[in-house]
């Protein structure tokens, strides 16, 4: 009988993480994909994902529309609850026998937290890591929520099992995301022309140096997104470089992000940026691996830019304690600073390919490993209590401890 694992993608970065791994269980006679999608990913003003993930091929078997309208603090809590809801009802309807979830995102949360209550096993990927923002506490209850692991490097994996997760549930396999940007680098994409067919901006001549830019709000920082991303974009323009900028996700204070560029467009000051909602994964990775620099505070210049080798200056708190390559330099939001790491990672030029989040092999691993898994819930949350070297006092009450 089939496994039938649900994978749920509630943005952009979520079905770029674990586009490999579906294909994979698409392709396998042992396995059923059920693909559940929600969140920003219906949305258009986020590029709509949902259509990109249907033209790729996979069905999708629900929609659950969770996101509140404001993109504050408040809201992100109230969506989060209602994501558990209609979780909960996906759930119920389609059956899985896992379900497959990515990150840190606040809709994931919701997410895991049904599965779990329902007594569904969670598959965890990018588990273990440490980073700015909401973010990280985000990812570490959806750890303890879940019962497999598969992290992207060794130390995430110790991390993981240093908070009490049973060691043969944990599985350092790399990040699936690298599997995809391995085959689109081995295509050899030619953006040239297929580029500039969307978004808004000066057009760009990708034959010159440009930059990318990716900068998301910082939840923690609310309220300084506008005054943020200014600064980033300010000090581009005085560079008069070619810039190729993404929109903001979803969380609490895109508004304020969105309304820093919406104010530089109006100015007519964005003389040298073009703007995209969203681009799909094989076009962003060309454009990644094709430009002098790339900018902001995306994870995506840390986990992709490390294996492409891409110099990326990274600004503010946002993936504080990530684990990075020799490709990052690290900034405060000071103009000077930014200017100055731009200007010597431009200098510096491509680095070595660092395979630290992965070999491109991730999601043939994961299929592997559950190929030949079994998990009992209750039995692994007993597990967890009688081996447990965190809290020796609570293993020594149920008797494992003399």
């Amino acid at each position: 009988m089939k496994k039938k694992v649900c994978v749920f993608i509630g943005s952009r970065a979520n079905y770029s993480s674990i586009k490999a791994v579906m294909k994979k269980l698409k392709e396998a006679d042992d396995f059923e994909l059920m693909t559940v999608v929600g969140a920003s990913a219906l949305l258009d003003r986020y590029g709509t994902a949902v259509k990109v993930i249907e033209n790729d091929g996979f069905e999708v078997f629900s929609k659950i529309h969770i996101i509140v309208e404001g993109e504050t603090p408040t809201t992100m809590a109230k969506s989060t609850g209602l994501c558990i809801m209609e979780a909960a009802t996906v759930f119920d309807n389609l059956k899985p026998d896992y379900v497959l979830v990515v990150g840190d995102r606040f809709e994931i949360l919701g997410v895991a937290t049904a599965a779990a209550y329902m007594n569904i096993p969670v598959i965890h990927t990018m588990g273990g890591e440490i980073s700015g923002s909401i973010d990280e506490s985000v990812r570490h209850v959806v750890t303890k929520l879940s019962h497999i692991h598969f992290p992207a490097t060794e130390l995430s994996a110790h991390r993981i099992m240093m908070m009490g997760e049973p060691k043969e549930s944990i599985h350092a396999v790399g990040c699936p995301r690298i599997d995809e940007v391995k085959e689109i680098l081995g295509k050899k994409i030619d953006v040239n022309n297929s580029v500039l067919s969307c978004g808004v901006g000066s057009k760009v001549n990708l034959s010159k140096p440009f930059l990318l830019v990716l900068f998301h709000p910082v939840t923690t920082e609310y309220g300084k997104g506008t005054q943020q991303v200014q600064a980033i974009i300010d000090v581009i323009d005085k560079m008069e470089m070619q810039t190729i900028m993404l929109w903001p996700n979803v969380d609490a204070g895109s508004e304020d992000v969105a309304r820093g560029i919406r104010g530089w467009r109006e100015l007519s000051r964005l003389k040298n940026f073009h703007l995209f909602k969203n681009l799909p994964l094989d076009i962003f990775i060309a454009l990644m691996d094709k430009c002098a620099c790339i900018v902001g505070n995306s994870s995506s210049a840390i986990r992709e830019g490390a294996y492409i080798g891409v110099p990326a200056v990274n600004v503010g708190i946002r993936q504080q304690g990530r684990e990075r390559g020799k490709n990052v330099t690290d900034v405060e939001f000071s103009k000077e600073e930014i200017h100055c790491a731009i200007e010597k990672s431009i200098r510096h030029g491509k680095h070595e390919r660092d395979t630290l989040y992965g070999d491109g092999y991730a999601a043939e691993k994961i299929i592997n490993i559950l190929r030949h898994k079994k998990v009992n819930v209750q039995k692994q949350f007993v597990d967890y209590f009688e081996h447990s070297s965190i809290c020796p006092e609570v293993s020594k009450e149920r008797g494992a401890v003399d």
